[in-house]
């Protein structure tokens, strides 16, 4: 009898809950492939960020966290002294300050925009870790 080598030699279990399982079969059932294809496939595009890199994504969103709470205070100055200028009169101030509070406002969105980026990495890779 003439016996056949396997191609795939190496068996692999993985233990799933109830909800996890369900995931993992409708995932399957969109890609359209096998259990097997689909894993194999999972793995070879699968991008892990080593823990060093996470500590200083983690670092790095701190920072952006506290960069975002100080251009939101400098926001919130810029406009109390706006209004102040609008009060009294000073309309060229008012304008400059205006000018700045719309640039301020710009940065905190951009800011923002980064820093949820960079949540999701981390987040995404504490997925990836369980």
């Amino acid at each position: 009898m003439l016996k056949v080598k396997r191609k795939r030699n190496r068996a692999v279990t993985v233990r799933m809950n109830e909800t996890e399982y369900a995931d993992f079969q409708n995932k399957v059932e969109e890609s359209g492939l096998s259990q097997q294809a689909f894993v194999i496939n999972a793995v070879r595009g699968a991008t892990i960020t080593p823990s060093d890199e996470i500590a200083v994504l983690k670092d790095i969103s701190k920072t952006f966290a506290d960069f975002e709470k100080q251009v939101w205070g400098l926001g919130t100055n810029v406009n109390q002294m706006a209004h102040i200028a609008n009060s009294k009169g000073y309309l060229s101030g008012e304008s400059t300050l205006t000018r700045l509070s719309d640039q301020l406002s710009d940065m905190r969105k951009e800011s923002e925009m980064i820093w949820q980026s960079i949540r999701s990495s981390i987040n995404q890779q504490k997925v990836t870790e369980q």
